[in-house]
């Protein structure tokens, strides 16, 4: 167990994230995993690739989950003609003093929603890259740090791919997991009709962003055995020798399922990993970043299992080894 970190403070904290859940969940009425699936990706420091079929509450989800985080939320549409600057922000000129001033973006904002992130060209998607990865924005060649803590919650619509520009797989490998929102169930599609016409209930205030800097900073030391550490190199590594797959998951996958295994600790009360933490994640870690062969490409079952025969075929014992 890692001597930073005492059991009681890694439960408090615990506490505090599950106020969170409980927030969001009072007006998200969908999958109550989806909730903890971003959870992972705050804590781990990540973005998350949000897709479904228009109607499912994506943006209604994020927008939850960013007030109960006490952080600012900016939704930028992304449009075939949307410019890097529409994103980043630019220099305009002050007629008062005669100088720039610089005009931030949207980007600058603690949670950002990109909306159908598929339909920029690709320059424009390589300036969300940058600050995705940098957690900066480079306007007029001069760079500027983001706000902090940082999330880019990006949609795509897996139905209208007409007139799209697909993320590459670098920019994909970026995203630390994917949510996929599907269908509500009976129950919760009869709650929503109830509710609908009411006041929308809003989300409490929980936490805000020193906090969540403080969860991050907890998150990282959360130790991790050498068995786990094995455990997940021994899941990408299979994946890597399927034979549905052209590419497998990489060694930045490797780290991203490790970093989402100690934010699935975190989230369950625990200052350590474990393998069942690994197992919890992977699929929304690794399967989208797979690059299946062409007989198979787009198809969402034949990822999925990838990863349930990395799963079943790699005991714990195997990664220790």
């Amino acid at each position: 167990m890692n001597a930073l970190l005492g059991t009681e403070e890694v439960q408090e904290l615990g506490r505090r994230l599950d106020a969170v859940r409980r927030e969001v969940r009072r007006v998200f009425l969908g999958s109550a995993s989806a909730v903890d699936t971003l959870l992972v990706a705050l804590l781990a420091r990540g973005h998350v690739l949000l897709e479904g079929v228009p109607g499912v509450a994506k943006t209604t989800l994020a927008k939850a989950f960013a007030h109960s985080l006490g952080s600012t939320l900016r939704r930028i549409q992304f449009t075939p003609d949307l410019l890097p600057a529409d994103i980043t922000g630019t220099y305009v000129l002050d007629p008062r003093t005669g100088s720039f001033s610089l005009r931030q973006g949207p980007v600058f904002s603690h949670v950002v929603l990109a909306d159908e992130v598929n339909r920029a060209p690709a320059k424009t998607q390589s300036a969300l890259l940058e600050a995705m990865q940098e957690g900066q924005a480079t306007i007029e060649g001069e760079s500027q740090p983001l706000p902090q803590p940082f999330l880019v919650l990006a949609t795509q619509n897996p139905v209208d791919l007409e007139g799209t520009y697909p993320l590459p797989e670098a920019q994909l490998d970026r995203f630390l997991v994917r949510l996929v929102l599907g269908y509500p169930d009976e129950r919760a599609e009869v709650d929503m009709l109830r509710a609908h016409g009411e006041t929308p209930p809003e989300c409490n205030v929980v936490l805000d962003p020193a906090s969540i800097l403080e969860l991050q900073r907890v998150t990282r030391h959360v130790h991790a055995e050498a068995e786990v550490l094995e455990y997940a190199v021994a899941l990408c590594r299979h994946t890597r020798l399927s034979t549905r797959v052209v590419l497998g998951a990489s060694p930045r996958a490797s780290l991203a399922l490790l970093q989402a295994g100690k934010a699935h600790a975190v989230l369950d009360g625990r200052p350590f990993a474990m393998p069942d933490d690994l197992r919890a994640v992977a699929a929304a870690v690794l399967a989208h970043r797979l690059i299946l062969v062409p007989d198979l490409e787009g198809d969402e079952t034949a990822r999925q299992k990838v990863i349930e025969e990395a799963l079943a075929k790699v005991p714990y014992s195997a990664a220790a080894k």
